[in-house]
C-alpha cells in the first residue's frame, strides 16, 4: 500500500469522526475506509465492526469516543509501523526550514504520519483554517524551538491551539524540542510556560550527525504508542 494512500485513509478516518455520531450505510462506509465492498463484508461478518441492521441493511457505528483502535487499523491493512506510532503536526518557523525539512524526511522514512506544511496544504487552501482543523486531527504538536519560533505569531498561534486541545483530561499534545537555546531563557508567555513545566528535546546539536541520531533516536522513542 502507497503511503499517499494510506494517508489519506486514515484522514478521511480522523475527519469522519470529528462529525456527528450519525451511523454511516455500508457503502458511505466502504467510501470513508477506502475499501471494497467485500472487505467491509468480512469485517462486519466477523464482528470487527460494529454494526448494525435496521431494516435488514447493515449501518457502521462510529467510535462514540472518537478514536480509531489499533487493532481497526491493522484489520483494514494499515501497517504495523504506522499503527504504532503517534501522528505529529510539526509547528516551526520558517527561518527554521532546513532542520524541519530534515526531521519531517525522517520521520516519514520511518512511516510516522506527519503534517508539514510544504507538503500537506493543498493548493487554494485556506491556511489558517486548514492548520487548525490539521492540529485538531494529528496527535502531537510537535513543536520546534528557536530564537525565530519563539518570535513568530504562527507558531504562538498553533500552540495556544494545542493547549486548548489539552484542557481537561485529554492527553498532552505538547511534543517540543528545540535546536538552540533561547528557550531556556525566554519570558515570553508561552514559551516560559513550556520551559517552566515540559520536558524539552534536545537538538541543540542537530548539525553534526551522530548529535542529531541520537536525539532523533529518542524522538522516536518517545513518539511509540505505549
Amino acid at each position: 500500500m502507497k503511503q499517499d494512500s494510506i494517508l489519506e485513509r486514515l484522514t478521511n478516518l480522523e475527519q469522519l469522526f470529528q462529525q456527528d455520531e450519525k451511523p454511516l450505510t455500508f457503502r458511505e462506509a466502504c467510501k470513508y475506509l477506502n475499501i471494497s465492498e467485500s472487505h467491509l463484508y468480512k469485517l462486519t461478518y466477523k464482528s470487527l465492526i460494529t454494526h448494525v441492521k435496521p431494516n435488514g441493511k447493515n449501518s457502521i457505528h462510529k467510535s462514540t469516543r472518537r478514536t480509531i483502535s489499533k487493532e481497526f487499523l491493522r484489520k483494514i491493512g494499515i501497517p504495523q509501523n504506522i499503527v504504532d506510532y503517534y501522528s505529529c503536526f510539526i509547528s516551526y518557523s520558517s527561518k527554521d526550514e532546513k532542520f524541519a525539512k530534515r526531521l519531517f524526511t525522517d520521520l516519514q522514512q520511518k512511516n510516522i504520519r506527519c503534517f508539514y506544511a510544504p507538503e500537506s496544504l493543498k493548493i487554494g487552501d485556506k491556511i489558517r483554517p486548514r492548520i487548525h482543523e490539521s492540529i485538531k486531527l494529528y496527535d502531537k504538536l510537535l513543536l520546534v524551538l528557536s530564537k525565530d519560533s519563539i518570535e513568530s505569531n504562527w507558531v504562538g498561534d498553533e500552540v495556544e491551539s494545542a493547549l486548548s486541545k489539552e484542557k481537561g483530561n485529554k492527553p498532552k499534545m505538547l511534543f517540543p524540542i528545540r535546536i538552540d537555546n533561547n528557550i531556556m531563557e525566554s519570558n515570553i508567555g508561552w514559551a516560559e510556560t513550556i520551559k517552566n513545566t515540559r520536558h524539552i528535546g534536545d537538538f541543540s546539536n542537530w548539525k553534526n550527525y551522530d548529535d542529531y541520531q541520537k536525539a532523533f533516536d529518542r524522538l522516536i522513542r518517545d513518539l511509540k504508542l505505549g
